[in-house]
């Protein structure tokens, strides 16, 4: 497990991580490892080791980290892959890739990873071409099995869409604005109320930042690197992340109150519908020999919807909602419920991304992009 890095160890680990045993327990057939940026850090996947690039276009980026598994998936490889998500590391890389991703709840599924997963932010989640699949890999990782019965709500559900951007270094495309009020008619056409509904963004990102930050410097020490060994962009991120913790920035209280003002602004809705991404996803190549800045410019400015519900431990969803005909690739949207005991908010949005793929289905792989069916299938795909 190399994770993506020439500072990493090649031998093989020695045991098996907790959601890889109840894996292999429940039958599944372990293929291999996919590729994630140096240390998970970025949404891109390329580094020393290569580049993985987006099924439906190799000229655009798969997202990271998990981009390797959102590959995978997307081009028909295997029908499910584990990946973890710290800053929205498996819903990134869902929405570009157009596969189901789902993200759970603080202490649903075993996280364990480095030296304390991200203080707390990261956790294991499914990726697939289906429902179904996601909730069936989600009920083994989890060891619930109740989950992986997807039922249709009880009684019409109060959906609050969010359309607003969490930040002003990022603008929300036109493609994928029309992507998420497509999806909110789609409830609303199966009997869900639509509201509108503005989230409390925070106007300081440094609480989340700074756990980014900190969180790859803590790993790095605690796997034993030697820094200077390591990509640049990433040597940067870990300074950075010394010093803010040094000033304080992993202090709890202004995540306390950013959790006490969204309970406050979702306390009427079940389900909050926004965009999964901000814009389509970079160009594929060259991302690991860049700078940190230009790294942070692209990450911030694409994909800033995902975090926030890592700093609250939030259960979080992305499923493909039609394409991009511009960009040539798939649009996605983000599902996000309140955190609910046995993990009933898992459970909440494994129920409404089911409804919309029986509404608005999507093709479930990408084809050959050199041969045509690529753009063919994609037109075929819901408006």
């Amino acid at each position: 497990m190399r994770e993506g890095s020439a500072a990493t160890s090649a031998e093989p680990q020695s045991a098996d991580h907790p959601v890889v045993e109840r894996l292999r327990t429940a039958g599944a057939v372990v293929v291999g490892l996919t590729r994630v940026p140096e240390l998970c850090v970025f949404g891109t996947t390329d580094s020393v080791y290569g580049t993985t690039r987006n099924p439906w276009n190799l000229e655009r980026t798969s997202g990271g980290s998990s981009g390797g598994s959102a590959a995978a998936v997307a081009a028909g490889m295997v029908p499910v892959a584990h990946a973890a998500d710290g800053m929205g590391s498996i819903r990134i890389p869902a929405a570009n890739c157009g596969v189901v991703g789902l993200k759970p709840g603080a202490g649903l599924v075993p996280a364990e990873m480095g030296a304390h997963s991200w203080f707390g932010m990261s956790e294991n989640g499914p990726m697939a071409t289906t429902v179904a699949d996601a909730a069936l890999m989600l009920s083994v990782m989890a060891g619930r099995p109740e989950l992986a019965t997807v039922r249709s709500p009880a009684s019409p559900l109060r959906i609050g869409l969010a359309l607003a951007v969490p930040t002003p270094l990022a603008r929300l495309d036109a493609g994928f604005r029309a992507a998420a009020v497509r999806t909110a008619r789609a409830l609303a056409a199966a009997g869900h109320e639509v509201v509108e509904l503005a989230l409390p963004y925070p106007a300081n990102p440094l609480p989340a930042l700074a756990r980014w930050f900190a969180g790859a410097a803590s790993d790095a020490v605690h796997d034993g690197l030697d820094l200077a060994a390591l990509e640049p962009r990433v040597r940067a991120h870990i300074r950075a992340g010394r010093i803010l913790e040094r000033l304080g920035g992993l202090r709890a209280a202004p995540v306390e109150t950013l959790r006490e003002r969204m309970l406050v602004a979702t306390a009427d809705v079940d389900v909050v519908l926004a965009p999964a991404l901000a814009q389509p996803g970079p160009t594929a190549d060259g991302w690991h020999r860049r700078s940190w800045i230009a790294n942070m410019r692209v990450n911030i400015g694409y994909a800033p919807y995902a975090a926030m519900w890592n700093l609250l431990g939030w259960p979080a969803a992305v499923v493909p909602a039609g394409w991009h005909p511009e960009a040539a690739v798939p649009s996605g949207v983000q599902l996000v419920a309140r955190p609910a005991a046995g993990g009933a908010g898992e459970a909440l949005l494994l129920t409404v991304a089911a409804e919309l793929e029986h509404r608005t289905p999507w093709m479930r792989v990408a084809g050959p992009p050199d041969t045509g069916p690529v753009r063919e299938r994609a037109e075929n795909l819901p408006e």
